[in-house]
């Protein structure tokens, strides 16, 4: 593992992950007329009058934006701008690495709701996608909704709905090892922000009889419950139908599956137990999980998932966002749909040709990922 001085050592020499290329030669005075002045006064006056066409002649065809605020960095929470603009640009390293996308990592030094939104919305022209990155909940649920309804753009979340596609592909493989049925089982899973809810929906929407349990940090999300916002309320509609009240001890007694997205050492070997023959766990945390593999394993666990890339069954988001955005753009596709998401989850669980206890998700570097997952984007 490297060590933080040669991480910095590393970074400090790069000055930065990306840089900007030509697709042209600026080298005569020739060259000059047709991309700058006189002659790009004519792609001006067109787009003016046809901004419909923006993407035929500008590199909106081949561009996201990777926006933040800072607020919620994956492990390391609200730690502002400065803090996230490394993280935007690993992940726009990967949109080129693996979807050779153009992706503009942006952080914003606003964290209200209406802030945020004006902000992306006086800077969508210049974008042929938003992706959206690192906010915290519930303020990204507003935002991203918002967005989608009042730009024509795609626009995604990814901390929501990219996780959510890799855990269902995920899930698809480990109900196919272990016999079951998703519509049969009992999930529980702990953490309702931004990752939870996304996933909760998701998985409702693929199995709509599944028995959905959900935790935050006060226990079971029931009605019984008087201090939840609306976002919580709103997911008793596909969760908790017998209105249990409880702990994560009470809620995972007899269940098929725990997710956890939440933090570090909440699952003991009593509740693994307690779960249903062959478990299937996707401990989230990161950096540390809510259950360490060989715990889990040792508890009788039959499948188990982190987030980390140094454990089998990583549930990494960046199998499913390059090949979104890649086939948004390409198929010019104006809203990222759930019916596109159930598409890609299942793509991404197909590469798996036979799937082990090991081995229910495919690895980023897994060829023709990106072009599989965006043909059906569309």
């Amino acid at each position: 593992m490297l060590k933080k001085d040669n991480i910095l050592k590393i970074h400090k020499k790069l000055k930065g992950k990306l840089k900007i290329e030509l697709n042209d030669s600026l080298e005569t005075k020739k060259d000059l007329s047709i991309h700058y002045t006189p002659g790009i006064a004519k792609v001006s006056e067109h787009l003016y009058k046809n901004p419909n066409e923006t993407k035929e002649y500008t590199w909106t065809s081949n561009n996201l934006a990777i926006i933040s605020d800072g607020s919620a960095v994956l492990g390391l929470g609200n730690i502002g701008p400065y803090g996230a603009l490394p993280v935007m640009e690993g992940k726009a390293m990967i949109f080129k690495r693996f979807a050779d996308i153009n992706a503009i990592p942006i952080v914003l030094d606003v964290h209200d709701q209406k802030g945020i939104i004006e902000t992306i919305k006086a800077i969508a022209p210049s974008f042929g996608a938003i992706n959206l990155e690192d906010i915290a909940a519930p303020i990204c649920f507003e935002v991203e909704e918002t967005l989608k309804k009042e730009l024509d753009i795609p626009i995604m979340h990814d901390d929501q709905h990219g996780t959510a596609v890799v855990v269902l592909a995920g899930l698809i493989n480990s109900m196919k090892l272990a016999g079951k049925d998703l519509n049969n089982c009992k999930v529980v899973m702990v953490g309702v922000g931004a990752a939870g809810t996304a996933i909760a929906k998701l998985i409702h929407l693929y199995a709509p009889k599944v028995n959905l349990i959900l935790l935050d940090s006060k226990g079971i999300i029931s009605k019984s419950r008087k201090d939840l916002n609306k976002f919580k309320k709103d997911l008793l509609k596909i969760s908790n139908k017998e209105n249990v009240s409880g702990d994560l001890q009470t809620a995972i007694a007899g269940s098929d599956v725990f997710l956890g997205v939440s933090k570090p050492n909440l699952l003991n070997d009593q509740m693994i137990k307690s779960m249903n023959q062959k478990p299937i766990i996707f401990a989230m945390a990161n950096p540390d999980p809510e259950v360490y593999p060989k715990d889990a394993k040792k508890a009788g666990a039959y499948i188990v998932a982190t987030g980390r890339s140094d454990f089998p069954n990583q549930i990494n988001n960046a199998l499913a966002f390059p090949g979104i955005f890649r086939g948004a753009l390409d198929n010019k596709v104006q809203k990222i749909t759930d019916n596109h998401k159930i598409a890609a989850a299942k793509v991404i669980a197909g590469l798996v040709k036979k799937p082990t206890v090991d081995k229910i998700i495919p690895d980023i570097f897994y060829p023709n990922l990106v072009s599989l997952v965006s043909k059906v984007i569309k």
